[in-house]
């Protein structure tokens, strides 16, 4: 891998580091070592890194800010590519903003509601990167991602990208056209937000980011929402019915505030929370006949 750091570098791709530990990139702060890992400086420098990549034929994960993810103890072998600091470009084109896919979601409801621009206050507490957020159609509050976005930049495997407009990115319940059929990576989306006052639209994303800090536990290292709703039903409150809120295993524990979290109360390992989804998956199914499908992504 020296010698692909070495070319990476010289390509000048962006930070480029050796067995970088991922628990630093996760929210659960769970996951051993990359190969390699590689931070691009922007659209291009990604392009150039997943093509050296491809020439040596070296396996590649993705990732953005870490939230929905879960990572072995033992890491990932190749590459992993950080979509963050250096792609968080944004730019205002009067009802239409375009952001780089490593810019802070909840860093951009805050911006955006402070400037009376309205459609983000949604997005005010979850902590993922607005090309994560683009993959899975992130949502909270009875809105998400597609209600706002107008066209998504995409650059696939081969290398070539392409603008997405809304209908072709197929949006559904925390799924998108990237999660089946079109594999690729978001870089850049466009939003369209209305005019709004600020004053209002600042206390919406407050009064629901306050909401999720009495609700959710973000005081410890968690994943976000583990399963998807089996709508009409609610994940959390079937955990709930279960008897399952505060069920450790390890250092893993579905948390007491809501029992679609699990926190890391320390020792957590990514056995501990592998078990724990398959307890909480099993259980459900024995009480309820429902199957419980997850939202975080699983690596294996």
């Amino acid at each position: 891998m020296e010698q692909i750091k070495h070319q990476l570098e010289s390509h000048q791709v962006g930070k480029v580091a050796l067995n970088e530990p991922l628990n630093k990139h996760t929210t659960i702060k769970i996951g051993g070592p990359a190969d390699i890992f590689i931070e691009p400086g922007g659209i291009e420098q990604l392009r150039k890194t997943l093509d050296l990549l491809k020439k040596h034929h070296i396996p590649v994960r993705v990732i953005g800010r870490g939230s929905n993810l879960l990572i072995p103890d033992e890491g990932i072998r190749g590459a992993v590519i950080k979509i963050g600091s250096g792609m968080d470009h944004i730019e205002e084109m009067g009802s239409t903003i375009r952001v780089g896919a490593g810019y802070p979601l909840v860093k951009l409801a805050a911006v955006m509601s402070r400037k009376g621009k309205k459609g983000l206050a949604f997005a005010g507490g979850i902590p993922g990167s607005v090309g994560g957020a683009v993959y899975m159609n992130a949502g909270a509050h009875g809105s998400d991602i597609s209600k706002i976005l107008s066209r998504a930049h995409i650059l696939f495997p081969d290398g070539t990208l392409q603008w997405l407009s809304n209908e072709e990115m197929k949006f559904s319940y925390r799924t998108s056209v990237l999660q089946k059929e079109k594999r690729g990576y978001c870089v850049e989306a466009d939003f369209h937000l209305e005019e709004g006052d600020p004053g209002t639209l600042t206390a919406e994303m407050k009064q629901f980011k306050d909401y999720r800090k009495k609700t959710q536990p973000w005081s410890h290292p968690c994943a976000g929402s583990i399963f998807r709703n089996p709508l009409p039903h609610y994940a959390g409150k079937l955990v709930e019915e279960a008897g399952l809120k505060g069920y450790t295993i390890g250092g893993a524990q579905i948390s007491e505030l809501h029992g679609n979290f699990i926190v890391n109360t320390g020792t957590a390992t990514y056995k501990d929370v592998l078990s724990l989804i398959r307890h909480v998956q099993s259980t459900i199914k024995e009480k309820f006949s429902i199957e419980m499908e997850t939202e975080v992504e699983i690596v294996t």
